[in-house]
């Protein structure tokens, strides 16, 4: 089992619990409700949330999407608050997006496949 790699913390629990699963497309492989805290995973990133006061410095997790601009529109469309596309020297894109208590997430599209 491969550790968790990043932690977030969020005010409400159930519904960050909700927006990266139902938003981000996490699946929860890991849940102590008693404890207030899941373990989330969406391809090879896995990350944690647990309730409590955001941290400033806390990691960025990446999330790897195969149409980053499509994922923008979608987001953008469903209210979330999404940065803008950055283009990395034609080998990769990257979008920050920000849950409801506005930690950091990192989508990346690679462009050069080879």
């Amino acid at each position: 089992m491969s550790p968790v790699q990043v932690w977030y913390h969020v005010r409400d629990f159930d519904a960050g619990r909700a927006f990266y699963t139902d938003k981000l497309g996490f699946a929860e492989t890991y849940l102590d409700e008693e404890g207030r805290w899941a373990r989330l995973m969406r391809g090879e990133m896995e990350i944690a949330i647990a309730e409590g006061e955001p941290q400033e410095e806390a990691g960025v997790a990446t999330v790897d999407v195969a149409d980053i601009k499509a994922e923008a529109e979608r987001l953008r469309a469903e209210g979330i608050e999404v940065g803008t596309v950055l283009e990395l020297h034609g080998q990769m894109r990257l979008l920050d997006v920000y849950d409801p208590d506005g930690n950091r997430i990192q989508l990346a599209e690679e462009l050069s496949r080879g």
